[in-house]
Order: C-alpha cells, then structure tokens, then sequence
C-alpha cells in the first residue's frame, strides 16, 4: 500500500506549499479550525467551495453513468437533486394532505421524512443529533411536538438520536419548522445521505478516555450539512468515533470508523517515525447487514486533519460508487473490487496533505469495553459528578418521561443529555449529593438505570408494528424478554441480545451473542431465525445462523435454553461468545435440541 500513497509524514500535518491556497487545502484549514476550536483559540476559516456535480466527461450521463444504465433512484437524483426543490413539493403535499408516491417518499427522505404505509399511513421522522447529544430545552420541544403533531412516543434508535412517527402528510412542513426552532434539523437523515454521526456517549466526561471526540463528530456534521455535493452518494453511509473508553459506539460496524488512540515514544525497531501524541485510526467498510466489519487501515491520522479527511472519504465514494445497483452501492463492494489500497489513493488525490500509515503495534492498545456500561451511575473525569445509564425499554419514551429526563438533566445536572447505540439515555454531570435523587426519579417514571445481566443489552428495531419489511413485532416480544426472562434464568455474566426485523438489520442481530431476525413462517404466523456468537469491538465476529423458524411466542423459552445450556456446559468463566465460537454449528444444535 505505501507505494500508492504518500510519503509518510513524523509530524500532525505538512505545510502548505507557497502561494494562493487551493480548494483543498481551504478544505484544511476549516479541519484545523474544528481542532483549534476545541482548545478555544477562536480561529475562523473561510469555508471550502462546493465543487460542481458533474465533470466535463460526466456530461452525457450521471456521475459518468449513462442515463439508461442508472438505477431508478438514481434517475430521479439526476432529473432533480432532491434538495433543490424538495421544500415547494412537500408544501404542495402538506396543503392537500397527500401521502407521496414512490418517487416522492424517496424525495423526502433528504428532509428525514418517510411515509411509513401501509404499516402505520403517516410519515416518520428521523432526527440528526450530532454526536448523539441533546439539551433539555430540545428535549421539552420534543416531548411537545409528540404530543402535539405526532403519535404520542419517541424511539431512540441504534444511531443514537430520534424518531417521531405518525405524522400526518399536512402536519410534514409545521414539524419541520418547529425542529427549526429547537435548533434541531432532520435534513440528510435518510437515503443516500451521511446518517447522524455518531460519537461515544461519554465524550468530555469519562475518566478512562483517550479523547473527547464529540468536538470532530459535530464539526464534520456542519462541514457536511453546508456542502450540497455531499448529499449526492450513491447509498447511505456511517460515520462514528470512538474515544477508547469503556462505552461503546460500535465504531467497527461503521463505513467509516475513527478510534482515538495514543502513540507513546518508541524505539523499536522498523516503527515509522511518529510524535508522541493523540490520534485517530482509520477504519473502513463496516456493513454489518451484509456480514462485514470496518478494517483498520494502519492510517493515523491528527484530530485536524479528520474533517477534511471525511470529506475526501465521501467524495471518492461518491465518485466510484456503484449507482446501477443499490444493493452493490455501500463502500464495501468498491473495497471488495479494487481494494482498500486502490480506494485510500483515491481519497489522498482530495487531500493538501500526506497520510502517515503507522502499525497497530505502535499505538496503546485500546481498552477492551465493558458489556452494559450504558446503564447505571459511573463516576466522571470531573471531580463529584456522575453519570447516570437510563434504560429506555426498547428505545420508546413517552412525552412525560422525556419532560421528566430533561427535568433532571436541567435541574441536577447541566440541562445535557447524550443517547447511546444501545436505544437508551445518559444523563451526565450529576453531583454525588443528587445521584440517589435521580435514580429514584427515573424508576418513579418507568424506566430503570438497572438490569439482569440477561436483560440491560437487549435491544430492538420498530418491527412490524411501524415498518413494512419487518415480519414480526419484534419491540413487543423483545419487551416479553425484558419482563420474563428474570424470573426464568440467572446468569453471571452480560450478554447482548438483538431482535430485528428484516435483511436491513437496524437492530445488527448478527453482532448480538443471541440474535433474532424476523420471518413469516409456513402457517404464516411470525417466527425468527436465531442466530448466535456475534460481538463487536474486542468481540467482534458475526453470528452463525443455528436454528431456523423458532415460534415467535417461543422466544423467551428458546433464550432460556441458550443461556442455561450455556452455563452449565461452559468451561470455567468462559463467556457466552467463547463458548459458541469454540463449538461447531451442528455441536451447538445438539447441545440445545
């Protein structure tokens, strides 16, 4: 790979040669504006232009595509980008009180509405919250439109933001203005769009950090939300950072992935030179829907030089992205035909300065994150503050409790709250002399900041209750788990537990150590595929499939099986991950039949 990048370079960044700037290296400076900013230097940037959508030889076609070859969605991108008329067409529909047709369910997602029928004949809304942060003003706005124009409920997703459902076609264009006024917005939150970036839940305040990464995750958010062309990529893409603690993010199912580590002075031999410092390694291509997790890249790069570097990322995919085949157009299959070699020389051509690649050996080795660290009080950095894990039963919250949350988060602790990928609620920055006060609040309000060691990883997608493509109510029978399973079976040690709906996997079953994804079968009731042995981070590996058409109101028996038959065969202190990996499919059907 060294031979198609860049010299490597010992220092953060590399000078700019003399003369006017070019377009990239403005490109630069707003990335070292984002890190200077964090140290409250105060710089300003002027920002990049946006480049142009179509090149001289893109002319007779689409992004180099002929017209005849693209597929559908991509037909419509060409006749209009979605974001240059998408506002005129959703007043027409909202003053008629018109569900969009094919085309304009697909138009709209740029504004993160989609129309939802024939499961629930209403639009739901996806929210951005960058860095996956809220504040408790925003949180009572939201809490208000639930009630107001929408279904009475949020659901915090795996992405770590919200959704709002059954909003009526004529109501589309109010709520998008009220989420304007909170300071919040949807745009881009769908389709072939960068979804919300993602940042560990505890950035800023976890004792065991390598970096508060929230800064960069917001900055890149605005860099992208203020250039058009980067609404344009051929297929949806996933962006997360990692601060090397102990709460996970779930960076390696990401297309693109930061994880922020320390390099220490070395002297071994055949290391690059490198300073001592605090990075960020690359990742790329997790799609953990299509079985695959992010690879590192031996790329290191200086937290400034993440923004410009994210950029360029999604400029090259959105230049060598597949836009005939949908199901071909995700980063992955651009590494899988021309490498990840080929792909990062692409991304260094947008880029005024080299990349350094740095073996993995040179780095601290990151700490192994902790299963269930998203519930409970943990003790910040700060001194005498807390954070304190709410458990959100299958992400839903209803209006009361999101006033109640954001109550607490105003009045004991700074009026912040951060949503993890586990579809539930931190709130941060509690004194020691409030934590108990807290916790009693939120158990009086129908959550919980504690849970069985079978129960506190269970997570779930909408299912069939709200999304056409699910088979089965999976939050219904993921919540059956969360009440049943504690009176039917101990355990001693966390395991995760993931119910989804269908192939699009929102809830990642093939990451869970138990994963469930719905099926209808033969007499057409629900039913689910169970797969088992799949982790993330320090566990990661995807699931093998053991049984097939389980009876959705068997799944709490099927569970009960796995995990006894877990305990009592395991080799002594042996996870749950160990034990199925060390054991062949067929030994694993035999052991639990």
């Amino acid at each position: 790979m060294s031979a198609v990048l860049p010299p490597l370079s010992p220092s953060a960044s590399s000078p700019f040669p003399e003369g006017a700037f070019t377009s990239a290296q403005k490109e630069y400076l707003q990335g070292f504006m984002a890190g200077a900013l964090t140290t409250g230097t105060g710089l300003a940037a002027t920002p990049a232009p946006a480049p142009t959508l179509a090149t001289p030889a893109a002319l007779a076609g689409f992004h180099g595509v002929p017209i005849e070859d693209l597929c559908q969605q991509e037909k419509w991108k060409h006749a209009t980008l979605p974001l240059d008329d998408n506002w005129e067409r959703l007043l027409t529909h909202a003053a008629t009180d018109r569900a969009p047709d094919a085309e304009h369910n697909f138009r709209f997602r740029w504004h993160g509405l989609f129309h939802v029928a024939p499961n629930q004949d209403s639009y739901m809304l996806r929210l951005r919250l960058p860095g996956c942060s809220i504040t408790s003003h925003q949180l009572h706005g939201l809490a208000d439109l639930a009630t107001e124009l929408c279904g009475g409920y949020a659901h915090v997703t795996t992405r770590g933001n919200l959704q709002l459902r059954e909003i009526r076609p004529k109501d589309a264009v109010t709520v998008l203005m009220r989420l304007a006024e909170l300071g919040l917005s949807a745009r881009g939150s769908g389709a072939d769009n960068l979804r919300n970036i993602t940042a560990s839940p505890d950035s800023g305040f976890a004792p065991d950090e390598v970096l508060d990464v929230r800064p960069y995750a917001l900055a890149l958010s605005h860099y992208v939300f203020n250039h058009r062309d980067l609404y344009d990529l051929p297929r949806k893409f996933n962006i997360a950072f990692d601060n090397g603690g102990s709460l996970t993010t779930a960076v390696d199912t990401n297309d693109l992935g930061f994880q922020a580590v320390r390099v220490t002075a070395r002297s071994d031999t055949g290391i690059p030179a490198c300073a001592p410092g605090t990075y960020f390694r690359v990742l790329l291509g997790g799609i953990s829907g299509h079985k695959d997790f992010a690879r590192d890249t031996g790329l290191l790069l200086a937290p400034d030089e993440v923004v410009p570097f994210s950029a360029a990322v999604l400029r090259a995919f959105s230049d060598h992205g597949d836009r005939t085949n949908r199901k071909k157009a995700r980063l992955k299959y651009i590494l899988d035909a021309k490498g990840t070699d080929w792909f990062l020389a692409e991304v260094a051509k947008r880029l005024s300065f080299p990349l350094r690649r740095i073996p993995l050996s040179a780095c601290e080795p990151r700490r192994p994150v902790e299963k269930h660290a998203w519930l409970g009080a943990r003790r910040q950095a700060q001194p005498h503050l807390n954070s304190l894990g709410v458990g959100c039963p299958v992400g839903r919250l209803t209006p009361r409790q999101m006033h109640r949350l954001a109550d607490l988060a105003q009045n004991y602790g700074k009026g912040e709250l951060r949503f993890t990928v586990y579809q539930n609620v931190l709130i941060p920055h509690l004194p020691d002399a409030f934590l108990e006060t807290v916790k009693r609040a939120v158990v009086s309000m129908g959550l919980y900041h504690e849970a069985g060691l079978a129960t506190g990883g269970i997570i779930a997608c909408t299912g069939s209750w709200g999304c056409k493509y699910a088979s089965a109510d999976t939050k219904a029978h993921a919540l059956a788990l969360i009440r049943e399973l504690p009176a039917r079976v101990t355990i001693d040690q966390p395991v995760n537990i993931h119910v989804t709906g269908c192939a699009h996997t929102c809830a990642q079953h093939y990451c869970g150590d138990l994963g469930f994804i719905s099926t209808k079968l033969a007499d057409g009731s629900p039913g689910y595929h169970m797969v088992l042995g799949g982790g993330m981070d320090h566990e990661q590996g995807i699931a093998r499939e053991v049984f097939k058409g389980v009876r959705a109101d068997e799944l709490t028996s099927v569970v009960v099986r796995v995990l006894s038959t877990w305990q009592t065969l395991r080799q002594s202190g042996e996870t749950f991950v160990e034990w199925t990996r060390r054991h062949e499919v067929k030994q694993l059907q035999e052991f639990l039949s």
